[in-house]
């Protein structure tokens, strides 16, 4: 891996609260990832399920955890099944994790290796009562692929089928959701490494240079600082183009006057981070750019202060709206009569800002949490308003990542990244 190795006291911690939550004699499993073809003998690049990354740190393929808190032999309490390593691997793939690595990693004491899992896990089952099988059930999920955890779930119920069975996702949701310490370190590297993209970009950007090199800009800078590169696909959006919500092809000129949308983040250790700015393809805002920027960063900047323990997340979004319906007031995109004839389901201020203003974030871009339940200290969340004006030829969105603390105001972990229009023309004409 690029990056720095985890202290593993956080996958030992994470392991102890997951087992808390579990029923007597029950037993969990977790698995990786496919790595998946594309064609011929081509993949994609390995991306770690999160979950048994955040339980065990473990980041490579064909790995299973198996958790089994009363199990009566104190070694298969915690299991890890990897995938054997030797002399030809090395050669041809690069090392594996050997039981030593695989220990100092995650702090399981008892590894074997994959061959050995079916014969272990036929006595592990003669043992518990009911099993944990791992499902996505993530609001916005929509998978069409079988997984390979899908595929393991399907062998163990059918082997196994008179055990009862129990969900990990809803313990999932709820303790991945509050981060520890060194996640949020974690967390604010990722971010100190978007910062540096950023910065590298206020001194590239003019008129002519392309979406794509853009795009190119910052997978330099981040891959320099031991990231894999982009959280999520990025978004480089110039012109008209940043009113497309979801506008990913980025192999558009950028042209003096435009305005470009920046909707971008480094990863770092699986950790996400995502940063949205708009900046001036000329290197200077105009007057009705600056107008409406400056409505978007006082809607984030009061947005962001309501980031407390105890705040109701579908409530939070409708004081947003409110206050997104007096900028829109004050800009002359809406007036009185759009907001008293408004659809309630669908209210005015929609037109003009469409999107959610915060989700939670982590190992996940879009991370784990479950909404219907007040935020809480640690809980880290975006804040993210925008005014999309298609018919004027541009779109503002400003996204910052925040932390909620135990009193006051959150912590902004893109505190440093330059964000107020004037200090991005100074930077940008430098």
């Amino acid at each position: 891996m690029k990056y720095d190795q985890i202290d593993g006291n956080l996958f030992i911690k994470n392991r102890k609260n997951f087992m808390a939550k579990m029923k007597p004699n029950s037993l969990a499993v977790f698995n990786s990832n496919d790595i998946y073809p594309i064609s011929a003998d081509s993949t994609m690049p390995f991306q770690q399920h999160r979950d048994i990354f955040y339980l065990s740190g473990v980041d490579q393929e064909e790995s299973i955890l198996v958790l089994f808190p009363d199990c009566p032999k104190e070694k298969h309490r915690e299991i890890l099944f990897l995938k054997e390593t030797n002399d030809h691997i090395a050669v041809w793939e690069g090392e594996k994790l050997t039981k030593d690595a695989a220990f100092e990693t995650s702090g399981v004491k008892t590894v074997y290796w994959l061959k050995d899992m079916e014969k272990i896990m036929f006595e592990l089952m003669t043992q518990c009562d009911t099993v944990y099988i791992n499902t996505n059930e993530h609001y916005r999920a929509n998978v069409e692929t079988e997984t390979r955890e899908d595929r393991f779930t399907k062998w163990l119920k059918e082997k196994y089928p008179a055990h009862a069975v129990a969900k990990s996702n809803p313990i999932l949701q709820r303790l991945r959701a509050v981060k520890d310490p060194i996640e949020i370190d974690l967390m604010q590297k990722a971010c100190n490494i978007t910062e540096k993209g950023f910065r590298r970009l206020l001194g590239f950007v003019k008129p002519g240079v392309w979406e794509y090199e853009i795009e190119a800009e910052l997978m330099h800078e981040f891959l320099r600082n031991r990231s894999k590169g982009f959280a999520y696909t990025p978004i480089i959006a110039s012109g008209n183009n940043a009113n497309v919500l979801h506008y990913v092809v980025n192999n558009q000129k950028c042209k003096a006057g435009d305005l470009i949308l920046l909707d971008v983040g480094a990863e770092y250790a699986n950790y996400a981070s995502d940063m949205t700015r708009s900046i001036p393809v000329s290197g200077k805002f105009s007057k009705r750019q600056k107008e409406v920027y400056n409505a978007v960063n006082r809607v984030k900047k009061d947005a962001s202060k309501m980031l407390v323990p105890g705040t109701d997340w579908a409530e939070y979004h409708k004081e947003v709206g409110n206050l997104m319906t007096s900028e829109l007031i004050g800009l002359k995109l809406l007036d009185k009569a759009d907001i008293q004839n408004e659809d309630k389901d669908w209210p005015a201020y929609k037109k003009y800002f469409m999107h959610g203003t915060s989700h939670n974030i982590g190992l996940d871009t879009h991370d784990y949490g479950i909404l219907t339940e007040p935020m809480q200290e640690q809980m880290v969340f975006t804040v993210e308003p925008g005014i999309y004006i298609p018919e004027e030829g541009f779109g503002i969105r400003l996204e910052d990542d925040l932390v909620i603390q135990k009193k006051g105001e959150p912590m902004n972990l893109m505190g440093n990244i330059p964000i107020e229009a004037e200090e991005i023309e100074d930077l940008m004409n430098s």
